[in-house]
């Protein structure tokens, strides 16, 4: 703790630079893997391979994905980003279409049967009463990306890496745990936030599917 409290700016640097990597990389992966997965739910014919290829990316190890990074990306933040937004797509890709898919039919029929058009649908039924599912995923991907983001400082990311391995490499307990402690407390803090916001909206969506369905039964 003596590193923590003699030098309190650099971890909060660090950690910043931590929170940047992890928040740019999820808002990113979410922007791409909503829609392919919004995508797959009408082109069902493209699911087993979108799905395959984002399972073979998401089982390569970390190391092995940031050192082929580096030819073509080169060091810092930028291939650390690409490469927690290629291990992200798998649980944004699949929760997106089990979110969509598990809605129940009875709101979809009413919804056709008031003649709303395909991007209606999508953006005041499926995605809003899909997003508990979506949220789940996000919630997911939050907590690896802070997690791999420390292995990133190999490739000189940045982040609270630096910390723990510098402390690793010179057997020095004290910058471990100046690097480690907060990015357990990131980690907690972002799992109980999303698990809080996930909750609420599980609850609105029950609500809302169970105010749909009465309409239906009166309509």
């Amino acid at each position: 703790m003596n590193y923590l409290m003699q030098y309190p700016d650099r971890v909060l640097n660090l950690t910043l630079e931590h929170i940047s990597i992890s928040v740019i990389a999820v808002i990113v992966s979410v922007l791409i893997g909503v829609p392919i997965g919004i995508l797959l739910t009408r082109w069902k014919f493209l699911k087993a391979p979108v799905i395959n290829v984002a399972g073979v990316l998401y089982t390569i190890p970390s190391l092995a994905l940031f050192a082929f990074m580096i030819p073509i990306f080169g060091l810092g933040m930028k291939p650390t980003i690409i490469a927690l937004i290629l291990y992200s797509q798998l649980a944004i890709i699949l929760n997106t279409v089990s979110g969509i898919e598990t809605i129940d039919p009875s709101i979809i029929e009413a919804a056709n049967g008031m003649g709303m058009t395909g991007r209606e649908r999508l953006f005041l039924i499926e995605l809003p009463l899909g997003l508990p599912v979506i949220m789940a995923g996000v919630r997911m991907i939050t907590v690896m990306s802070i997690g791999i983001a420390t292995i990133a400082s190999y490739i000189g990311a940045g982040g609270l890496g630096d910390l723990i391995f510098l402390g690793m490499f010179t057997v020095d307990t004290d910058k471990i745990i100046a690097g480690a402690l907060p990015l357990c407390i990131l980690a907690i803090l972002a799992d109980f936030l999303l698990v809080k916001l996930q909750h609420k909206l599980e609850v609105w969506r029950d609500d809302t599917q169970e105010k749909n369905k009465n309409l239906v039964k009166e309509g």
